[in-house]
């Protein structure tokens, strides 16, 4: 049987950060994974330029049953810290809305830093390997796996969620958790377009590939960003904030024209004798067919001068104020990430050990802290892959 100190489920984003780490502290560590390749969400994240942090990084940006859990880690392994290590490894990247930034090159940059980092430190991986049963005894755990019997005293789950199943997610992390009586949280498709009703599908689906900036909103969170029109229903940067926090069976309420206030705009008009029709008004703010979509004909056709107060008031409430119940999202299939996990409460904020079980850890995606779009994800594997790697 192979003896190790360290043993890291994953070769992603927070497994890696983990092994490095570890390595560093002189650890004797390896990195297994039932992949034939490291990395492979890194690898397609930001449209394969990589979203690999945030300027403006804290826990408001992070759903969690316990809101204070990852306050710890992301206050002492940095958006700075990453952002040092990539400036040191001279990889180019820019700034987009909202603080993301990406590379200006390739995704690879990122893994192949990463790699690189893993070989100085002497970390080994063995890709393709797939565990069969873990055992613990003797305050070790001994890993059966495909490539043979496998010792170690620290063993860190870093298997990711459940989201994108076609670049090999599994629940295998949860099941490690249950075996172990930790809690696991239900989990759900987060960051995720969302699917209409029949009925609205039908209405919608000529819009197909429109895309136009938006607030939208339900009780609880609102986003301001682009809406994106598709053949199944509505996705862009909006709609996947709004979906981590709407819950099936909910409506959201879309305001297609932030910042412009539509019942003055047309008043105003209206008080100039404005002879142009009203479609002809709405044409500098929206496109033609979305408006088509969202009011009625003969209402478009209505001169501005001719418009009732009760026009104007309807006219306002459609573009201000779109309700929508949607019919579901497009699940774990195109989830950017999973939704809950493993419950923090049972976790060390310090180390991101097992409360109950010695030497057991969780990092990264597997756990219950799901960030935002725009790097947030990838900060929160970096931070708690870094706080596991200095107690493993």
């Amino acid at each position: 049987m192979l003896e190790i100190d360290v043993v890291i489920i994953g070769a992603g984003a927070s497994g890696l950060m983990c092994a490095i780490e570890a390595g560093k502290r002189g650890r004797n560590t390896l990195v297994l994974d039932h992949a034939n390749k490291a990395g492979k969400k890194i690898l397609m994240s930001g449209g394969g330029r990589c979203n690999f942090t945030n300027y403006t990084v804290d826990a408001s940006h992070y759903l969690s049953n316990n809101s204070h859990y990852c306050k710890s880690a992301l206050s002492r392994y940095t958006q700075w810290d990453f952002i040092e290590l990539v400036t040191r490894y001279q990889i180019p990247y820019h700034e987009r809305e909202h603080g993301q930034l990406f590379c200006n090159d390739s995704a690879k940059d990122i893994l192949n830093m990463l790699l690189n980092e893993c070989a100085r430190v002497e970390v080994k991986l063995k890709l393709s390997t797939s565990i069969t049963e873990i055992i613990y005894k003797s305050g070790h755990y001994e890993l059966k796996t495909t490539q043979g019997d496998i010792s170690c005293k620290s063993l860190v789950v870093a298997t990711g969620g459940l989201s994108i199943p076609k670049m090999g997610a599994t629940p295998f992390g949860y099941k490690i958790a249950e075996q172990f009586n930790i809690p696991v949280l239900k989990t759900r498709a987060g960051l995720v377009p969302f699917t209409l009703q029949p009925a609205d599908k039908d209405k919608f689906a000529e819009l197909s590939g429109i895309a136009v900036k938006c607030t939208i909103s339900n009780t609880r969170q609102q986003f301001t960003e682009n809406l994106l029109f598709t053949h199944r229903g509505l996705s862009g940067p909006a709609v996947l904030q709004i979906s981590s926090y709407w819950l099936s069976g909910e409506a959201v309420v879309i305001d297609l024209l932030p910042g412009v206030v539509l019942p003055s705009v047309l008043k105003t008009l209206r008080h100039q004798a404005e002879k142009r029709l009203l479609k002809t008004v709405l044409d500098e703010y929206l496109p033609k067919r979305l408006l088509g979509c969202l009011l009625p004909e003969t209402m478009l056709n209505t001169v501005i001068s001719n418009l009732s107060d009760q026009h104007i008031s309807t006219v306002a409430e459609q573009i201000h104020q779109w309700t929508l119940r949607p019919n579901g999202t497009e699940g774990y299939r195109t989830a950017e990430v999973t939704l809950g996990g493993v419950n923090c409460d049972a976790l060390s904020s310090k180390t991101m050990e097992s409360k109950a079980q010695p030497g057991l850890y969780f990092i990264g995606e597997v756990v219950d802290v799901s960030g935002w779009l725009g790097g947030y994800n990838f900060q929160w594997a970096w931070s708690s892959g870094w706080c596991a790697g200095q107690f493993v």
